[in-house]
Order: C-alpha cells, then structure tokens, then sequence
C-alpha cells in the first residue's frame, strides 16, 4: 500500500489511498465480500489523518467498489462477473455461482405489444405476448430491473413463469438456442434508482436481448437495467488469423 503513496506529488494524498486501496483489491490482497481494516489502521498503516483516510474510502464507496454496511463496517463489494458469450437466465446464472436468485414481481400479463417488442418478437401489433416486469435479486439484494416478453402463442399464461422464464420455456418446448444482446451505459431514472436501491443518476448498464429457437424464431425480448457497481460483463476475444495462416502465403 505504501509503495503507491507519495508525499511529494501533487496528487491529494487521499485519492492516492483510494487508488492503492482499489488495487489491492484488484489483486485479491483485500477480497470481495471481506470487511476492509478499519479506518484507524489505515490511519496507522499510513500516517495520514482520519480525515484524509475517510475520504479515500468515500470516493471507493462513491465507485460502488466498497460497500457500508450499518453496525457492521466496510466491506469489498462482491462483484458478478457474466459471459456475453453464454445464453442463460438470470435464474441459472445466480444457481451457478451459488447466489439465490429470487424476484420482486412488479407485473405480470398478457397484453398487446408495444412497438420495441413487436419488432424485437417478429409480431403483429394485435398479437398478445406475455409480459413479465420484475426487480430480480441476488441473495435479497436487488440487481436488475427486467422486462421480458414472449409471444402468448408460446406461453399463454402468466402463471406458468414462477421463478425462472428460461425453464418455464424449456417446459413449453421452447428453449432459446441462440440470442443477441445489446449493451449501452447510462444513468439510472429516480424510479430505476427507487427500485435498485441506489443513487438517482448512478451509473447502470442497460441490455437488450433477443433470443431465438433453433428454427430461428424469436421466442424472446427483453430489456434489462443493470447496477452498474455490481455487474461486469466480460467477453472471451480471439485473435483475428494473420495473413497466409490458410497456407495460401500472404500478399
């Protein structure tokens, strides 16, 4: 921690903290989930004033990279990692990571389709879909704001999505096979924030999906918000062939 600290510079000592702080836990030295040392051992760790190491830890708190938790401390905040190269529901991927998936039912109905999910389901304006809103969870904590819709021909009542839309498809024979996703950063609304139990105007990621059937139907589109301090979203890349790699030598 100290070899980042530099009473010299120009940079404010606390944001030198913060950034020595941010990149132990980058490294696993102070691990998500882990009560952070207490501000007076960051003090004595560091010789700087209580004040200077509270502010450090503010801007982590700020970033969502720490987590207060009242009566307790200050924690690492756990991070969830997905793969935009696996298609699951949220369900399946909280099962897989040992976390508790669970839902704040907002509403579910079988309605006509607005505009967006006409076009993302390929149906008519008077065609009912399923309609599915809902906050989803995390061991309590919520993470997401989620509304999903699929055509009614598929699933023709909202009581068949108990918990997991994925699985109440594959018991309709209607698993997708394939699906795209859209990803853009924004701001989070004073409703989405309410719901989210964050920061009006905190950072969240907000994603489109359209899933298919093997057939190449789509089965699928919905439109999700994302807490921006506890979800990453990684991609596996791969490095383009170089030139004459298929033996027909480069030109």
């Amino acid at each position: 921690m100290l070899a980042f600290i530099d009473p010299d510079a120009s940079t404010p000592r606390y944001h030198q903290l913060a950034e020595a702080i941010r990149y132990l836990i980058q490294r696993d030295v102070f691990r998500p989930g882990e009560a952070l040392v207490s501000e007076r051992d960051l003090a004595q760790i560091t010789g700087f004033a209580r004040i200077t190491v509270r502010r450090a830890v503010e801007e982590l708190l700020r970033e969502g990279i720490l987590t207060r938790k009242h009566g307790s401390g200050t924690y690492v905040t756990r991070r969830i990692e997905q793969p935009l190269s696996v298609l699951a529901g949220f369900t399946e991927d909280m099962q897989s990571r040992g976390r508790r998936a669970g839902s704040v039912w907002l509403s579910k109905e079988i309605v006509r389709p607005t505009p967006g999910e006409a076009l993302g389901l390929g149906v008519g304006p008077s065609e009912p879909v399923l309609r599915l809103s809902r906050v989803r969870t995390a061991d309590g904590e919520p993470l997401a704001l989620e509304v999903a819709a699929v055509p009614a021909s598929v699933l023709a009542s909202p009581g068949l999505v108990t918990t997991s839309l994925y699985a109440a498809l594959a018991e309709a024979g209607a698993r997708p096979a394939a699906g795209v996703q859209r990803l853009h950063a924004s701001l989070a609304t004073s409703e989405e924030a309410r719901r989210l139990l964050i920061a009006p105007g905190a950072a969240v990621l907000r994603i489109e999906r359209r899933a298919f059937l093997a057939s190449g139907r789509p089965v699928e589109f919905t439109v999700s918000t994302y807490r921006g301090d506890r979800y990453d979203f990684v991609a596996t890349l791969s490095g383009m062939p170089s030139e004459g790699a298929d033996g027909t030598g480069s030109r």
